[in-house]
């Protein structure tokens, strides 16, 4: 029996649509992910289609958003690709990596996606759906829609919003930001936009981050009730916890709190900038301060700097060279700095970078082989098919620790023997996965390809450690509390601050 014969038996999906892009959706889910599971049901997240450069690697090798595998977290299941059956990667100039299932199948235009894509994107996501309900047919699927489903020039081809919410008989949500201003005006033309099949499957509204008195928006909260005929069901008040933002453009104003550091922190941000999640667990220690890098500058401040995953490493390090950050990173390094390199990162501190495929932003012949920053003796080439896995290993450095994480590159890196390479060592047990030199002067240069890994709280101290000696500051004797901990304490929280203001009980019949 096929999925659309089954509907009408499985628990309804509870569907969370925006009145536009950052209204909220995602962590609307989180939070009811989380909700459900604390109720005993079985929630199951869901986003037929994420455009973000921000991926996770599941325990089969499928690349997905990583929006997706923290609801998944939220609903204390292993994340999985079929949560996001299609990703979009944007690689610039309006073209972008399609991944279907986990797994890279091609590139595209913006122009000519739908035209090449649609029907199969749409098949991938039916497929995804009908698996999910034959593993866990008495699941609850929370769905998250992508920017407004009224974008009436891209509506009829559209795959993740109103199409999957009427392919499911979804009982959908609407999310609205008040903080945006128009709140009234966002919720009206959104549904008058709507066909009236499409506007019965609102069976609630959400009025996000409210600041102040909540009792103030009483009259309010009844003319959109009487307007609309659809009740408000929670009004969220401002929340203060930061969670790993999905566009790359969000780092920007994301900022620490910490006023007086022990330690600063500068991360590079590239132009093509991929997987920032990896310093969320930094962002938690209390004693550092984290600031992006965007131009040349003296980085004589920072006690260490991160060069950061890359969708288009030829491209980042032509920006590094033609910006001048190269050899500011390269200055800094002579001046007793600690480097610390992260997939495209790492292949950046290289020698060479060759790309005979055009895979990683070569535009032309004379790209397909340039000078890395040169701090690291070895090259990499880029090959044709990517390499995805979960990755756990043992660091031979600072300390040995075993290290979890996941892997996403298509780069072929080893050591360069046109160098002397008496003064590299290998990072990890697993020779593949990183290097690192220590200068005669101090400093240390180190380069790894697993994403994630200052989630490994042992390693982390041990690393921040090593930067507090150098520094002369006391060493962190007590354990920390673990990050992975931490990010469940502050789904917990968010979880708990949106059931005191949301009434689901509706949606759940």
């Amino acid at each position: 029996m096929d999925l659309e014969a089954k509907i009408h038996e499985i628990r309804k999906p509870i569907m969370v649509l925006g009145t536009s892009s950052g209204a909220g959706k995602s962590i609307t889910v989180t939070a009811i992910c989380r909700i459900l599971k604390n109720l005993g049901e079985e929630p199951i997240p869901f986003k037929g289609q994420n455009m973000s450069n921000n991926a996770w690697v599941d325990w089969e090798g499928g690349e997905m958003a990583y929006s997706q595998a923290l609801q998944a977290f939220a609903c204390g299941i292993i994340p999985s690709a079929e949560m996001n059956p299609i990703l979009l990667k944007p690689q610039g100039n309006s073209v972008s990596e399609v991944i279907h299932l986990g797994k890279s199948i091609g590139t595209t235009t913006a122009q000519n996606y739908y035209k090449d894509w649609f029907i199969p994107g749409w098949e991938v996501i039916k497929k995804s759906l009908k698996s999910i309900y034959e593993r866990n047919p008495n699941c609850r699927l929370i769905i998250e829609g992508a920017g407004s489903p009224v974008e009436m020039n891209l509506i009829h081809r559209d795959l993740t919003n109103l199409r999957v919410a009427k392919y499911l008989n979804a009982n959908c949500i609407l999310v609205t930001d008040i903080e945006r201003g128009g709140v009234f005006a966002q919720i009206i033309g959104t549904l008058e936009l709507m066909k009236p099949e499409e506007k019965k499957l609102i069976k609630g509204i959400i009025i996000n981050r409210f600041r102040g008195d909540l009792s103030l928006f009483e009259n309010g909260k009844k003319w959109i009730e009487n307007k609309t005929q659809i009740p408000v069901i929670g009004i969220i008040p401002w929340l203060n916890d930061s969670f790993p933002p999905e566009d790359s453009l969000d780092l920007i104003e994301k900022k620490s709190s910490f006023t007086n550091p022990e330690i600063k922190v500068g991360i590079i941000k590239l132009p093509s900038i991929s997987n920032f999640s990896d310093f969320d667990p930094l962002e938690n220690e209390k004693s550092i301060l984290i600031e992006w890098v965007r131009k040349s500058q003296n980085l004589n401040k920072f006690d260490f700097i991160i060069l950061p995953g890359s969708k288009q490493t030829i491209k980042d390090q032509i920006f590094l060279e033609e910006c001048g950050l190269s050899q500011d990173i390269k200055d800094y390094s002579s001046n007793k700095g600690n480097i610390i390199g992260i997939c495209g990162g790492l292949q950046m501190l290289g020698t060479t970078l060759e790309d005979p495929f055009l895979k990683e932003g070569s535009k032309s012949y004379s790209e397909q082989k340039i000078k890395g920053i040169g701090l690291l003796p070895i090259k990499t080439t880029f090959l044709e098919k990517k390499l995805t896995r979960q990755i756990s290993s043992e660091s031979l450095w600072p300390c040995q620790s075993k290290v979890n994480g996941f892997e996403i590159h298509n780069g072929q890196t080893e050591l360069d023997n046109t160098q002397n390479l008496l003064k590299i060592n290998p990072f990890f047990k697993d020779l593949n996965l990183g290097w690192y030199k220590e200068n005669k002067e101090g400093g240390t240069i180190a380069g790894t390809y697993i994403h994630g890994i200052f989630e490994n709280d042992n390693w982390r101290d041990q690393y921040i450690n090593l930067i507090r000696k150098r520094k002369k500051l006391p060493l962190l004797k007590k354990k920390t509390r673990s990050y992975k901990v931490k990010r469940d304490t502050i789904i917990e929280n968010l979880a708990n601050e949106f059931d005191k203001h949301l009434s689901l009980s509706s949606l759940l019949n």
